[in-house]
């Protein structure tokens, strides 16, 4: 799952960045507005966390271009402990959730799996497809209820596709989804190749069966034909 952290404080920026990568989050982040525009107008994202105090103007001006371009993400806006108007005025504007400063890391790490449970995952904390289930709660994945083994590669790679299931995903999107938004600029995708290979080997040696299909030239499809 994929966030891009919105926030001016370096050192607050720097500590939720390192806390939700140890939780298994790929983060991405932006200090200022003008960052921030050009990182929502590149890229595509699970979860934004948006502090409304930054430099270069304010927060909620963002939150349009979030619904334009990121409609699908989460949205969490960071506010001053004091700043009533502006928390009601992000929620109106279609924020999901909010936060006041100061706050517990962990709190923070709860409500985003919150919103990834409400927006991607039905509510469950399981993503479910046949034989394959995923608990993304504890990154526990299992076919026909036999635990698998996977890299946390594989594991981003498999949640993205049962996410993304009967949609064609190109290379580029699963390369700035799962390894970053510079990875996008390799000229060859050989090391998604190779993940994708043990993935599906593993699922089968587990007697699952292939529902990541290849569209050739363009990505791939995870569906039942």
């Amino acid at each position: 799952m994929k966030i891009l952290i919105i926030e001016d404080e370096k050192e607050l920026l720097a500590a939720i960045k390192n806390y939700l990568e140890t939780e298994g989050f790929l983060c991405e982040t932006a200090s200022t507005i003008f960052e921030a525009e050009d990182s929502l107008s590149a890229f595509n994202y699970d979860i934004i966390i948006l502090d409304l105090t930054l430099p270069g103007g304010n927060g909620l001006d963002l939150i349009k271009l979030i619904k334009e371009r990121n409609r699908d993400a989460g949205l969490l806006i960071v506010s001053a402990k004091n700043s009533l108007d502006d928390k009601v005025h992000g929620l109106d504007m279609g924020a999901d959730d909010y936060i006041s400063k100061p706050f517990h890391l962990a709190e923070l790490n709860s409500r985003i799996k919150s919103q990834l449970r409400r927006r991607h995952f039905g509510g469950t904390n399981e993503l479910v497809f046949n034989e394959i289930k995923i608990n993304v709660d504890s990154g526990e994945v299992s076919v026909y209820d036999e635990k698998i083994d996977l890299t946390k590669k594989q594991y981003e790679i498999l949640v993205y596709f049962m996410v993304n299931r009967n949609k064609l995903i190109t290379h580029e999107s699963i390369a700035e989804h799962v390894w970053g938004d510079n990875i996008s600029n390799e000229e060859n995708f050989d090391f998604i190749y190779g993940q994708i290979k043990n993935l599906r080997k593993k699922i089968e040696q587990k007697n699952g069966k292939n529902y990541i299909h290849s569209i050739y030239g363009m990505g791939y499809k995870f569906s039942e034909k």
